[in-house]
């Protein structure tokens, strides 16, 4: 019997109420619906100093990028739901993703990425739903090496997107979503056997 696909959703925000932390919980629940095990973790709690090579040389990488990494390694795939800002993605997550590339010596170069498969989905309040820093999340993982894969969706008009209990009041929305971490799973399982 195989094992299950290990599936790392986040979102690329750090706010308590944040619309892609609930859209990467749904996009999740289709991981675990297609036999994966979904480990979700909040950037915040890994708090971490912009990244510096100065700061890199003297102490390394901070004990949170390290934790990350650990993480990020031990899984097969990623869930990032990601918010725009002035159309781009977030610095949390940028941040997050120039520590964790960083080689440590006797390590494989971008160990933490190259392989893996991941699925991006955005929140916004604004029309777009935050596409335009999906654009640029896309690039810079497709360069690191991960295979991101085609769907993607951006949820607009996020204020009024979602019901009380965090699931998309539009049900096709929240399918597309739930296919999102499905489809994440289903290409991990492919690219591994």
């Amino acid at each position: 019997m195989p094992k299950p696909s290990k599936i790392l959703a986040f979102a690329g925000s750090t706010r308590t109420a944040s619309f892609n932390k609930q859209l990467v919980r749904i996009a999740a629940q289709g991981a675990k619906a297609a036999g994966a095990e979904v480990t979700r973790i909040d950037l915040r709690d890994y708090p971490m100093p912009l990244y510096d090579g100065d700061l890199e040389a003297a102490d390394g990488p901070p004990d949170s990028a390290r934790a990350l990494k650990v993480l990020m390694v031990g899984h097969d795939g990623f869930l990032i739901a990601s918010p725009e800002y002035n159309s781009g993605f977030s610095a949390v997550l940028k941040n997050a993703i120039d520590w964790v590339s960083r080689p440590t010596p006797g390590e494989l170069p971008l160990i933490a990425f190259k392989g893996k498969v991941a699925g991006l989905l955005s929140a916004s309040p604004g029309r777009l739903g935050g596409v335009r820093g999906l654009v640029h999340l896309r690039l810079v993982l497709g360069t690191i090496g991960v295979l991101v894969i085609p769907d993607q969706v951006a949820v607009a008009d996020a204020g009024k997107a979602f019901a009380e209990d965090g699931n998309l009041l539009d049900e096709s929305r929240q399918a597309a979503v739930i296919g999102i971490g499905e489809k994440v799973v289903r290409l991990v399982a492919t690219a591994s056997d």
